[in-house]
């Protein structure tokens, strides 16, 4: 199903540990585990979709290092592949409101959050 395109300015990406802020619009977690430390009170959370995160076999190879960032997008954009209706469903909503994309890793450049923001916007437009 190709899903109509929403503007880039509606996605958003911010770590599980800064405050939520209404600018945020639905905050959607996106890590496969809970962030440590976080209550579900503080986190501010619309949604949690476990199933656009790596797998577990996936985040434990990369382990976050920046070694293995391109291979470890190349696998994960394959794992995404098959949840199409996720990702959907996060273009839908960005159609018509901001989303942002909770993660928790301390890498800001490098984790699956990133690469997910990425694929959604590959079909935006401004």
């Amino acid at each position: 199903m190709t899903t109509p395109s929403f503007s880039a300015d509606n996605l958003k990406l911010k770590r599980a540990y800064e405050p939520a802020a209404p600018s945020d619009g639905i905050r959607i977690l996106v890590d496969r585990l809970w962030p440590r430390g976080v209550s579900k009170a503080e986190a501010h959370l619309d949604e949690w979709l476990k199933e656009v995160a790596p797998s577990t076999e996936l985040r434990k190879w990369f382990g976050h290092d920046p070694a293995r960032w391109t291979e470890f997008q190349h696998r994960y954009r394959i794992e995404l592949a098959q949840h199409s209706d996720c990702l959907d469903h996060i273009r839908n909503l960005a159609r018509t409101q901001t989303v942002t994309l909770v993660f928790s890793a301390r890498d800001e450049v490098h984790n699956d959050a990133v690469v997910l923001h990425d694929v959604l916007c590959e079909s935006t437009y401004e």
